[in-house]
């Protein structure tokens, strides 16, 4: 394998960035500094004025493989994750079959080990079947999953979540909840605010997440269980958390870049529009942005959920739920949150790629280091471009970022030693 050296980056290193050389042999990092090709060959790289982090980490992606591959694949989807500059990502267990017991799980990571990219690490499921009733083997499953999760629906039996956080805390492994109480939606799909009253949409409550954020984060503190809230919505679901976190509960959260963008006075009558949770209020939005900026929102996940264009192109109410993110997440928060003065870059790395890291156990968390595996990402954040789906290498065209003009771009990724995406 040829060595790779990266020249004159502004290079992540133990939280600050330094002007560097880094060099790639052996799939490893050979040095920090001044390069040298060890091999006296390879691919050299100018990274000047561009900024070069450890590969972006995206806890919480759909690639629907095994059962739903008209949508996505772990090609497909690794390989958007690569555009994106994703090195690892973790994927959500609503599959057919669902990754409920060792051999269900070795379909999707047989595929993984054929398809994958980028590294792809699973979800097993907290029930059978995401059924919501009988646990699955949480000790069996641990050595070969990222945690748990029924993301999809919401484990709606106190009494079984219970016992899963109890089952899920000696393995040490995440529970990934999706919070969402069922008799609450009254059968709405998008927020309940002001655009649906005025356009005659039924509306999701808030309380329909963060009182399930609630729950959870009361049985966590009682069992010790890890408990990570997926995608959260609500200015409710941050504040409990903060709280959470100021007692002492072992609970991180994410949320999604369209959460931070946009509110529902940005609605509009088409299915790129339409996910779960959706799109809320200003105050919400507003709430999240300040959760990201002060570190009670520990990272940034696209919720990434492709869906073939037709179940995409029947309004708000009828479109499928879901929409893709990895190809535009880093020009979307980067745009959102640092362009327009919200936050320092510094803050955008580690919700992006070093704050996921410790959460998994994944080296890379100190920046990139000598010996460490060449997963790294090298960003242009000076770049304007279009978001123009058509362009995807998902499967997925769904966004609501269509035909904005984004700042932030990804020059290049490399995972496992090898790049896997190139647009300097």
């Amino acid at each position: 394998m040829e060595d790779i050296i990266i020249r004159g980056a502004n290079v992540w290193c133990d939280g600050k960035f330094v002007t560097a050389d880094v060099s790639i042999h052996d799939r490893k990092v050979s040095s920090v500094g001044e390069a040298l090709l060890l091999s006296g060959k390879g691919t050299i790289i100018s990274g000047e004025g561009k900024y070069l982090v450890p590969g972006l980490v995206d806890l919480h992606v759909h690639f629907r493989e095994p059962g739903y591959s008209y949508k996505e694949t772990i090609r497909s989807g690794s390989a958007a994750a690569a555009a994106g500059g994703f090195t690892t990502v973790c994927t959500m267990p609503n599959l057919n079959p669902a990754p409920d017991d060792v051999e269900n799980l070795k379909r999707q990571l047989d595929a993984i080990r054929l398809d994958a990219c980028v590294d792809v690490l699973p979800y097993a499921t907290i029930t059978r079947k995401r059924m919501g009733r009988e646990l699955v083997d949480y000790r069996m499953l641990a050595p070969w999953v990222a945690g748990f999760s029924d993301d999809g629906t919401g484990v709606q039996d106190d009494d079984v979540m219970l016992a899963a956080m109890k089952g899920i805390a000696p393995t040490g492994k995440i529970l990934a909840a999706h919070c969402e109480v069922e008799r609450l939606l009254n059968k709405g799909y998008i927020h309940d605010g002001d655009y649906a009253r005025a356009h005659g949409h039924r509306g999701i409550s808030s309380e329909s997440e963060w009182a399930e954020v609630e729950r959870d984060i009361r049985m966590a503190e009682e069992t010790g269980c890890r408990l990570h809230v997926c995608h959260i919505s609500t200015k409710e679901s941050v504040e409990l958390i903060r709280q959470a976190k100021a007692r002492g509960v072992n609970v991180t959260c994410e949320t999604g870049p369209h959460y931070l963008t946009f509110c529902d006075e940005d609605l509009q009558e088409h299915g790129r529009f339409k996910m779960n949770p959706p799109i809320r209020s200003r105050a919400d939005r507003d709430a999240l942005r300040q959760g990201v900026i002060d570190g009670t929102i520990d990272v940034i996940a696209t919720d990434h959920a492709p869906h073939a264009a037709n179940e995409k192109s029947k309004g708000l109410e009828l479109s499928a739920m879901g929409v893709v993110g990895l190809e535009t997440s880093f020009g979307a928060v980067y745009t959102t949150m640092v362009e327009s003065g919200l936050m320092p870059f510094s803050r955008l790395v580690e919700a992006m790629a070093i704050t996921g890291r410790t959460i998994l156990g994944l080296p890379g968390a100190d920046g990139i280091k000598v010996g460490d595996k060449a997963d790294m990402t090298l960003l242009d954040i000076d770049r304007e471009w279009v978001v123009e789906p058509s362009c995807f290498r998902s499967m997925g065209r769904s966004t609501p970022y269509e035909g904005m003009t984004l700042k932030g771009a990804v020059a290049l990724t490399v995972s496992n030693g090898e790049i896997r995406y190139q647009k300097l």
